[in-house]
């Protein structure tokens, strides 16, 4: 009775993971390209946040990607907030405002800040003269026509919140290029997500929203208390008032760039901060998709461990699971690749599938168990 209570909830486990593959493939396939007219003039004023801590070695190749914009000079401005630096950020800051006028340096001096990027964002905000929001991390960099498809998207449908890609690059090793897979499937479901209106998920290093907006869903208010979640969190508030008016930029032009980590610790404690949010989500349908992704990964696990007192064909199941996980995966980073024309990527394809698996595990647990963790030499809660 057991053994076959098991092998059916492992039928249903393999064929909702399949389904939601499945899924995210077609949201992505469906999403519309946006392309810029040849003669598009935006109007819309943009103030671009960039809330900086300890960022004095990615700093200056951010400011240099923000001043070349095509967009024009009058139109936007680059305010930098420093989140209490204990580095040169600040200085660096300042030394670019010196040559551009349209970079501004906020400094949150004094106590140690609990909220840390969302407080950050939020004095940028205040201060901001811009009618739409733009906001990236300083360690990205983007393309000089990035600015036009964001004001393109909110000018040409009347998004309030806009979402775009956002990549690694410069990947020297093989646990570097399966992050970069993986932050491409994640591109995937956000994409497909906000398309079809099933999820709402989003990065922070490229996004956007009317200042208006974040005023009428009160900014950070009831999530202020999360460290994370100044992205996905904030996303939630506006898709509840405003759920047809979110988008995504579907198009390479308007993806920002970054590094993915070098170290097994930067790594974790970057997606153990990305977990600890998932609490707080308020759609049953982001928290029932990653429960079902994790339970799923889970179960092979366990497959693994009762194949000891079970019997080892527990093992073929588990095998069964990884290479049909695999298959399922292969076509979704296969798409994405090669739509960010990094098809060579696809050679760390199976090392990266056994990588995500365990990732998926260990981050999923971890991420809600722990009570703080370290971030740029601060210790969150």
């Amino acid at each position: 009775m057991f053994v076959t209570l098991y092998i059916l909830i492992s039928i249903v486990l393999i064929v909702s993971y399949l389904g939601i593959i499945k899924l995210y493939i077609t949201g992505w396939q469906q999403l519309p390209y946006i392309e810029l007219p040849k003669h598009y003039t935006p109007t819309v004023s943009i103030s671009i946040i960039v809330a900086a801590r300890n960022e004095a070695k990615a700093i200056k190749d951010c400011l240099e990607s923000l001043a070349q914009q095509n967009y024009p000079k009058h139109l936007f401005e680059i305010l930098v907030v420093d989140d209490n630096s204990e580095d040169i950020t600040s200085q660096i800051v300042c030394s670019f405002g010196k040559i551009s006028s349209n970079i501004r340096l906020i400094r949150l001096n004094g106590f140690e800040n609990r909220q840390g990027k969302k407080q950050a964002i939020a004095t940028g905000i205040e201060q901001s003269n811009g009618n739409l929001i733009v906001t990236t991390d300083a360690d990205c960099i983007m393309g000089s026509d990035w600015l036009y498809y964001i004001a393109y998207m909110h000018e040409s449908e009347g998004a309030k919140f806009i979402a775009a890609p956002v990549v690694f690059h410069n990947e020297y090793s093989t646990f570097e290029q399966f992050q970069t897979l993986d932050f491409m499937g994640m591109m995937a479901i956000t994409g497909a997500g906000i398309h079809k209106q099933f999820m709402h998920m989003c990065n922070g290093a490229n996004l956007a929203y009317t200042k208006a907006v974040f005023e009428e869903v009160n900014g950070f208010e009831g999530i202020d208390h999360i460290a994370s979640g100044d992205d996905m969190l904030l996303m939630q508030k506006v898709a509840k008032k405003y759920p047809n008016q979110l988008r995504f930029i579907k198009n390479k032009a308007a993806t920002t760039y970054t590094n993915p980590k070098s170290t097994l610790k930067g790594f974790m404690q970057q997606r153990i901060r990305w977990a600890s949010k998932s609490s707080a989500y308020t759609e049953w349908q982001v928290v029932a998709i990653l429960g079902l992704v994790w339970i799923f990964s889970v179960s092979i696990l366990l497959d693994l461990i009762l194949a000891i007192w079970l019997g080892w064909w527990l093992v073929g199941l588990a095998a069964l699971k990884l290479v049909l996980k695999g298959i399922a995966d292969y076509f979704l980073l296969n798409m994405m690749a090669h739509f960010f024309g990094r098809s060579a990527l696809m050679k760390a394809f199976v090392p990266s599938l056994f990588l995500h698996w365990i990732y998926i595990v260990v981050i999923g647990f971890l991420g809600n168990v722990l009570s703080s963790y370290e971030w740029k030499g601060r210790q969150v809660k």
